[in-house]
């Protein structure tokens, strides 16, 4: 007997998940086997922008899907899936801890990517699903992009003596004049010892050790620092996102991470572009889903990455997203050179899917920051430089080595630091897409509260001293509660 209507696909053709223009739309579950207890989820995804190149960074961007489910109208669960995904054509599908899977071109090409009928397999006897209850499935695709495995340089180094560019730059000891530093080289993810002497990791901290670091070590093996090849989202976490993560919690776990609540902006009136709102009962929407997430405490990111089953990213790995395995140049930014444009932005099509800047600096950098931000203050659409850019130049458009948007200024991006003990604790554990009952993530390595992460990259109210690739300024600061200039975006290792 085919038993494959077992499950009503509620949430079925025509469903757009949007997010920085990633789309998964037409999903349907087909192909029941009841002896293996699995059903294949299909779905069509598509995504502007996308490449794939096999010189220079060598690498390619990817989508990150995952799906969650739902018995009889219950709580929102995530999917575990098995077996061997069915690549569409011109794709390639890679099934990672049975939590998700990712996708990408199979190879070199560049420019707006559509696949159809890309499917992956949902065990779910393994979830403990009834074949014969009512399932509502949701699939959600967040964009990132490959960052190969491969050395690179921390800091900038300086060319004098007993100075620096950065504050709290990293750096190391010459070999024969010890206060004539050089960037320190990551050649492997072995334990690093952080210290004054040659070879060693050494920074600048301030007398209370609370904002660099505490300039203690060493940096365990177990830290990722960025050698090893890890997947970083393309662009910061947007409103969209957050919106479509909250509306699968529970009441208590929404209360507990509501954004616009008292550890967040206070209000559900829009604030510094933040235009979430939620009236304590139905879901939560936005006015401004294409832009970054601000206003967002640690308790949310973590959560969020958790759910996503992605985990923080480290500030080694920060670096590494953004300068790649070139040599480092002196007050440089993330797309590689220290010229940036500083002249306040015009923008048009506020609150769109094509909010833009009509007045982009030519053979300049670009970035949102102090001197460009104009009006309305607050950070603006995600990717918004690439889209405006004249030329698609890794300047112009603000993009790291690897294609990364919007690494330094917009939202700072929220670290793992090495700047202190909870720090220095983290390994490469994802989330594994589970939360607990009180909304908190469940990764028992990972930092707590407020201490552990820190902040880099700037945002649109800082100046460009802030915004440099190896500023750490605020690497090891511990800051309460939200704040209107925070972001984040989450990594996965590559296993």
């Amino acid at each position: 007997m085919n038993r494959f209507l077992f499950i009503l696909l509620l949430l079925g053709a025509g469903l757009q998940l949007n997010a920085n223009n990633i789309e998964v739309t037409d999903i349907v579950l087909l192909n029941q086997d009841v002896g293996n207890e699995t059903t294949t989820i299909q779905f069509d995804l598509s995504w502007e922008n996308s490449w794939r190149v096999s010189v220079g960074p060598s690498n390619y961007d990817a989508a990150w899907v995952f799906a969650k489910y739902r018995v009889g109208g219950g709580p929102w669960r995530h999917a575990e899936l098995t077996g061997s995904p069915v690549a569409p054509s011109g794709g390639s599908v890679d099934l990672v801890d049975d939590t998700g899977v990712f996708v990408y071109r199979s190879g070199d090409g560049s420019g707006n990517i559509s696949f159809q009928d890309v499917e992956m397999t949902w065990d779910y006897g393994a979830d403990n699903v009834d074949p014969n209850a009512v399932v509502d499935v949701q699939v959600f695709a967040l964009e990132m992009v490959y960052v190969p495995e491969g050395s690179f340089y921390l800091g900038t180094g300086f060319g004098g003596i007993g100075a620096e560019n950065e504050v709290g730059e990293f750096r190391t000891a010459g070999a024969v004049f010890p206060t004539f530093y050089s960037a320190y080289h990551v050649e492997s993810e072995a334990s690093i010892t952080v210290g004054s002497g040659t070879g060693q990791l050494d920074y600048s901290t301030d007398d209370s050790g609370s904002r660099p670091g505490d300039l203690l070590g060493p940096i365990p093996a177990a830290f990722p620092k960025g050698f090893a090849a890890f997947y970083c989202m393309k662009y910061e976490m947007s409103q969209a996102q957050y919106v479509a993560f909250f509306n699968t919690l529970t009441q208590t776990q929404r209360e507990n991470l509501d954004v616009t609540g008292p550890d967040g902006k206070g209000q559900d009136a829009e604030l510094n572009r933040n235009g979430v709102s939620w009236d304590e009962t139905g879901n939560a929407t936005t006015t401004n889903p294409d832009l970054p997430l601000n206003y967002v405490n640690n308790t949310i990111v973590y959560a969020y990455l958790d759910w996503a089953a992605l985990r923080p990213m480290t500030e080694l790995e920060y670096e590494k997203a953004g300068r790649g395995p070139v040599s480092p140049v002196n007050n440089e930014f993330a797309w590689g050179t220290a010229n940036i444009h500083g002249t306040d932005y015009e923008y048009l099509n506020f609150s769109t899917p094509n909010e833009e800047v009509s007045n982009m600096g030519e053979g300049v950098g670009n970035a949102i920051y102090s001197e460009t931000n104009g009006s309305p203050t607050g950070p603006k659409r995600c990717g918004i430089l690439a889209a405006s850019a004249v030329n698609p130049t890794r300047e112009e458009t603000g993009g790291s080595y690897y294609g990364i948007m919007e690494l330094t200024g917009n939202l700072y991006e929220r670290c793992i630091t090495v700047g202190n003990p909870e720090g220095r604790a983290f390994t490469n554990t994802h989330g594994d897409g589970t939360l607990l009952s009180s909304g908190s993530h469940n990764v028992t390595n990972w930092p707590s509260g407020n201490t552990g992460i820190g902040y880099r990259g700037g945002s649109y109210f800082n100046d460009s001293r802030f915004i440099r690739l190896s500023d750490r300024y605020d690497a090891a600061t511990t800051l309460e509660g939200d704040n209107n200039r925070l972001g984040f975006r989450g990594v996965r290792s590559v296993e």
